[in-house]
């Protein structure tokens, strides 16, 4: 799946593949691809401007460590991403309803 059509959906993307805990941007893109069964493959170019976004809108923090000699930011969701997170889940299940109504209804206008 391209970058272009999780326009909208990628910050919830993100927020949930850090619920579980805290991820580095290279864990979380592994996350999301796991959890999509490979169908959101992602790359940095895109994951981390996001991270960074989601970072300064105060939704997860970040911090610097050092693993194999090697410096990593790693991200953890924060009390307002968590809410966010609730909101934009029910946001998707919403908008999920609408469209598969849309799609999968009867045909307009009823011929009944």
């Amino acid at each position: 799946m391209k970058a272009e059509q999780l326009k909208g959906h990628l910050d919830a993307l993100l927020l949930a593949a850090l619920e579980s805990g805290p991820r580095h941007g290279y864990a979380v893109m592994e996350a999301l691809r796991e959890s999509t069964g490979g169908q959101v493959d992602l790359p940095t170019g895109t994951i981390y401007p996001a991270l960074h976004r989601l970072e300064a809108a105060g939704l997860i923090a970040g911090s610097w460590s050092v693993v194999g000699g090697r410096r990593r930011r790693c991200y953890v969701l924060t009390e307002a991403g968590r809410k966010a997170l609730s909101g934009r889940r029910a946001d998707w299940r919403d908008f999920a309803a609408i469209i598969s109504a849309a799609l999968e209804g009867p045909p307009w206008p009823s011929t009944a």
